[in-house]
């Protein structure tokens, strides 16, 4: 677990019960990010939190200043761990976090968060591409079902699809294990 920290992408309220766009699965997702965080904790590791603010018009949830905004109490940051706020999907977008990865000399990343689909797939191929090797906790991740060409896909299977194309050619963006893999690994 040498130069490797935990990047958690978008645990914020408005993903859950009661929020302002509910994801399939979570609650069981956050509570899997909790339990890789708290592996994290206990063994003084870094733990990056990323927070999405909405800044274009027409927005629907993650507003400023809203609790549904807020990240989740299953995560909330505690002591010095690092909070970056971004206002697009790809976590590094205008945003310190390369900058505050290579000043820790970071060079693994474990992936956590929401929206599989967006923010935590397009910060996963950034992060390919800024050279990080990444892991993706598959089952610490959540979506929601989707509409294409009229026809509604489940959220399970754009988790699948999303899953299975980041880590295609060989784990080209990431490797995909569940948080009990990477647990039973350490």
């Amino acid at each position: 677990m040498e130069n490797t920290a935990l990047l958690i992408i978008d645990v914020q309220n408005d993903y859950f019960p009661g929020g302002k766009m509910i994801l399939e699965g979570s609650e069981k997702a956050g509570k899997n990010v909790q339990q890789i965080l708290e592996y994290f904790r206990r063994n003084k590791l870094p733990v990056v939190h990323v927070k999405h603010i909405s800044a274009n018009e027409g927005a629907a949830f993650f507003l400023p200043e809203t609790s549904g905004a807020e990240i989740h109490p299953l995560v909330s940051p505690v002591g010095d761990e690092k909070v970056i706020v971004k206002h697009f999907p790809n976590s590094f977008r205008e945003t310190e976090l390369l900058k505050y990865l290579q000043s820790m000399n970071i060079k693994n990343l474990v992936i956590t968060g929401m929206m599989t689909d967006v923010c935590v797939e397009s910060t996963t191929r950034a992060a390919f591409d800024f050279g990080f090797n990444n892991t993706i906790i598959g089952d610490a991740t959540a979506t929601r079902d989707r509409e294409f060409d009229g026809k509604i896909v489940k959220a399970a299977d754009v988790q699948k699809s999303f899953l299975a194309g980041i880590s295609a050619l060989g784990n080209l963006y990431a490797n995909i294990v569940s948080t009990s893999e990477f647990l039973n690994r350490q």
